[in-house]
C-alpha cells in the first residue's frame, strides 16, 4: 500500500483523530520556534532517517525539496546522522535518498 493510500484509509476510519493530529503537527511545524521552513524539513529528514522510518523519510525529503532544499543540503543532513545514529543507519538513509533522486528525475 502506498503511503497516501494508507493515510486515506486511516482518515476514512478515524477522521477526528487524524484532524487533531494534523492540527498538532502543523502548529508544531509553523509556530513551534524560530527555525525557517527549509531547516524544519531538514530536521525532519534527519529524525526520520535516524529512527529508520522509510516512508517518513521519503515524505520529508519531498517536503524538503518543495521548501527549496537542494539535493546537496539533504545529503549533508543525512551524513550528519552517522556520528549519532551510526554508519549503517546513515547508509540506509542514503540509499533511500539516492532512490528518491532517481525516481524524482524520471
Amino acid at each position: 500500500m502506498k503511503p497516501r493510500q494508507n493515510l486515506d484509509a486511516l482518515i476514512a476510519k478515524h477522521p477526528e483523530i487524524c484532524e487533531a493530529y494534523a492540527r498538532f503537527g502543523k502548529a508544531v511545524h509553523d509556530q513551534g520556534g524560530p527555525l525557517d521552513e527549509k531547516t524544519r524539513w531538514l530536521v525532519k529528514v534527519a529524525v526520520s532517517a535516524t529512527v529508520g522510518i522509510a516512508k517518513a523519510q521519503l515524505t520529508h525529503m519531498i517536503k524538503a525539496r518543495e521548501a527549496g532544499c537542494t539535493p546537496d543540503e539533504i545529503e549533508h543532513t543525512l551524513l550528519l546522522i552517522a556520528p549519532t545514529a551510526g554508519f549503517p543507519r546513515m547508509m540506509e538513509a542514503m540509499e533511500r535518498f539516492r532512490d528518491f533522486l532517481k525516481e524524482s528525475s524520471t
